[in-house]
């Protein structure tokens, strides 16, 4: 049986993403990870480093990083609103290795707690982002 189909915008700062008609997305929520069909129940909440895959009409997929941000899931409508959204094929694996080696440094030299957490929060958003890599690769 067929999804039945529903809008979906994702935005961040800079630009809109994606604006179109979708069977289902995920996304990583700050309790977990999120489905979202049409007719889910209305929902507002954080969204960690990671992913937004979305599965638009026809079955084609599209996968992009987000640094975090809100979600935002009504009747009809969704709304990804990011930190900052990326394509998946427009990453970059050098730059995205090299931020995850600068952090893992940080952490390992921190002095004071704030350094720690900044280092620990650019950690997770570079291993976001690889992740989204070796997923577009797979796809491919």
């Amino acid at each position: 049986m067929a999804s039945i189909p529903f809008h979906l915008d994702v935005v961040s700062a800079e630009k809109k993403l994606f604006s179109g008609m979708v069977e289902t997305f995920q996304v990583t929520g700050s309790e977990g990870e999120l489905g979202i069909y049409h007719g889910h129940a209305p929902l507002l909440t954080a969204i960690k480093p990671g992913m937004v895959r979305i599965v638009k009409q026809h079955g084609h997929e599209e996968i992009i990083y987000v640094s975090g941000g809100i979600v935002e899931v009504q009747a009809s409508t969704s709304t990804v609103l990011a930190d900052t959204a990326i394509r998946g094929e427009d990453l970059d694996a050098a730059k995205a290795e090299e931020a995850k080696r600068r952090a893992e440094e940080k952490i390992q030299n921190h002095q004071g707690g704030m350094d720690f957490a900044q280092a620990a929060s650019e950690l997770a958003k570079a291993i976001a982002k690889l992740r989204v890599i070796e997923l577009v690769k797979k796809r491919r």
